[in-house]
């Protein structure tokens, strides 16, 4: 048996940014014309309103302030509300194994290790550009790794269930070294016209590195338990897919083919679960809350952190004990707590534990144990 570490973790971000109010400012202009164009019906009780946003309201509801996307110029028209990417012919590189070679690269250098180290690759997302070949063999493919890929999805819960997926197989030594890779282009499968949700999303790319400790070069993160829960439910739900057009509506566009959430029901059901399944968690491999000098979670709305910290420590986390980073990123679902983990973990000294935590959409919720090693 062999001790998997992350040794390695990389992020790609997108060059384009909305703030709150670029964001409001579209989303206010496609409200003012909706309800123009539907007056009439609106005048007699058969359409409501569609209210303004405002900066402030999405401050409150999320604690988000900005996004990075991969087109803002179609997301900001109100007209589209929509990003435009670009048609790729099957001989490019799709968009997403773009994203992803340039977030596998950054971690293979902070590894100190070469494509020839690594003998797979996970991809694990929310939401993959098409059903099929996997875009872990097309990231394989261009990373020139030799081996096996293959695609998953959980979720916003993808990264810690990769990560698990990966620390058995190097367990058991049936690789030396995994990719798992988090492309995340939410702001295609959005919706930027729901006043509700319209802030939620942003795009992002993280991989992380998983190794076996006696090949890791640099100071690593030892993996001591991982711990995966599913449960179903309908409260997080797309139901885009290939099956769309066989449908007898054959509608293109209907709303529940974006994201869609009950954000109350959600709030109210998905924390407890998180919280237990965390202190779980840390009961199973013997560690009490305050062992832990860091909680890297899912990064979708500020106050359900918040809450979890408090769940999980038994008072108010310190900002360093629980960064949060989706004030700059949003919601990047499955990536989301790996930013948080690759901008705020050099700091911690040999021995320190920390706990990774995603959760969403199922529900699912992953968690991943970690102690530093230098």
């Amino acid at each position: 048996m062999h001790q998997p570490v992350i040794s390695g973790t990389g992020v790609f971000t997108p060059s384009e940014t909305i703030t709150n109010d670029e964001l409001v400012a579209a989303f206010n202009a496609y409200a003012d014309k909706i309800n123009a164009q539907n007056a009439d019906v609106i005048a007699v009780g058969e359409m409501d309103v569609i209210p303004h946003s405002s900066s402030e309201f999405i401050v409150k509801a999320s604690g988000i302030e900005n996004r990075y996307v991969l087109n803002k110029s179609g997301i900001l028209d109100p007209d589209i509300m929509h990003p435009q990417l670009r048609q790729r012919s099957d001989d490019e590189p799709g968009v997403m194994a773009e994203m992803a070679v340039d977030a596998c690269n950054k971690a293979l250098q902070q590894a100190g290790k070469t494509a020839a180290d690594v003998d797979a690759v996970i991809v694990a997302a929310s939401n993959f550009e098409r059903a099929y070949p996997a875009v872990a063999i097309e990231i394989q493919e261009l990373l020139g790794i030799s081996g096996f890929g293959f695609d998953m999805n959980v979720a916003c819960s993808s990264a810690t269930f990769g990560i698990q997926a990966a620390s058995d197989m190097i367990r058991s030594g049936s690789a030396r070294a995994i990719l798992v890779v988090n492309p995340e282009i939410c702001s295609g499968h959005h919706e930027w016209r729901d006043r509700d949700c319209h802030f939620i999303f942003g795009d992002v790319c993280t991989a992380t590195l998983i190794e076996r400790k006696e090949t890791a070069a640099q100071a690593h993160f030892e993996v001591l338990s991982t711990r995966c829960l599913t449960k179903f439910s309908n409260n997080i739900r797309n139901n885009n897919g290939f099956l769309r057009r066989a449908r007898p509506d054959g509608v293109a566009d209907r709303r529940d083919m974006q994201f869609m959430q009950n954000g109350r029901k959600v709030f109210k059901e998905v924390l407890p679960i998180v919280a237990k399944h965390i202190l779980g968690h840390l009961t199973e491999a013997g560690h009490s809350p305050d062992a832990l000098k860091r909680l890297w979670l899912h990064q979708a709305n500020k106050a359900m952190n918040d809450f979890i910290g408090r769940k999980v420590l038994g008072r108010i986390p310190k900002p360093d004990e629980q960064p949060n980073i989706l004030q700059d990123y949003a919601n990047t679902s499955s990536a989301g707590s790996i930013i948080a983990f690759s901008q705020n973990s050099d700091d911690l000294t040999d021995g320190a534990l920390g706990l990774i935590c995603s959760f969403g959409a199922g529900y699912s919720v992953g968690s991943v144990l970690l102690k530093r090693a230098t």
